[in-house]
């Protein structure tokens, strides 16, 4: 797995720094004692939060199994659940993903299409661009028949400033191949999905 290297162009020191000018700007005191480690803890959260910019999705996928018994009906993985920040506000977006393709002679292991959700759902996001690039990365590695992403998300963005209202999300999808071409696919996709109509 090859892993991409944080900025060298910023230090540790400088980015604790930001978040010690940040508590001021705030109107507090950074070096009170509540806070006195609040910029390393920071720091720490997002090398972790922010984990999939030293990530390569398309390596997850690369390691592809041929022997199937000739399967090649479509293949669903659903509520791969994710948290990610908006790249407007900074603020958390939480939420599911459900991916489903159409293999064309060759499979992955399930848990590495969570892996290529998980990677991109930890960089700065905007949702639709997230599910873009779920679906494309699936389609340029696996080259299957069809692909299908849908997304659910939950934008703090929205539920804690701003407008403040709850209880709302947002859905987005992207099909390619069949998937976009097919009716008939895409509405076999839906349904797989929407178990006990809660789409």
């Amino acid at each position: 797995m090859s892993k991409k290297k944080i900025s060298p162009s910023v230090t540790r020191e400088q980015a604790e720094e930001a978040i010690r000018t940040l508590l001021r700007w705030s109107g507090d005191d950074p070096s009170r004692e509540g806070l006195l480690d609040t910029p390393r803890r920071v720091v720490e959260a997002y090398g972790d939060w922010f984990s999939g910019y030293r990530e390569d999705p398309q390596d997850y996928l690369k390691r592809t199994f041929e022997e199937v018994a000739g399967y090649d009906e479509m293949i669903v993985l659903r509520d791969i659940s994710y948290e990610s920040h908006c790249e407007h506000h900074m603020a958390p977006i939480i939420g599911r993903v459900h991916v489903g393709y159409l293999p064309n002679g060759k499979v992955v292991g399930i848990s590495k299409l969570a892996r290529v959700v998980e990677t991109y759902a930890r960089r700065f996001q905007v949702q639709e661009k997230m599910t873009a690039q779920i679906a494309q990365c699936i389609q340029d590695v696996l080259q299957p028949l069809g692909v299908g992403v849908v997304v659910e998300g939950t934008h703090e963005c929205m539920t804690t400033r701003g407008i403040h209202k709850r209880g709302v999300s947002m859905v987005t999808s992207k099909m390619l191949g069949s998937f976009r071409k097919d009716a008939r696919t895409r509405a076999e996709f839906l349904r797989f999905i929407d178990v006990g109509g809660k789409h």
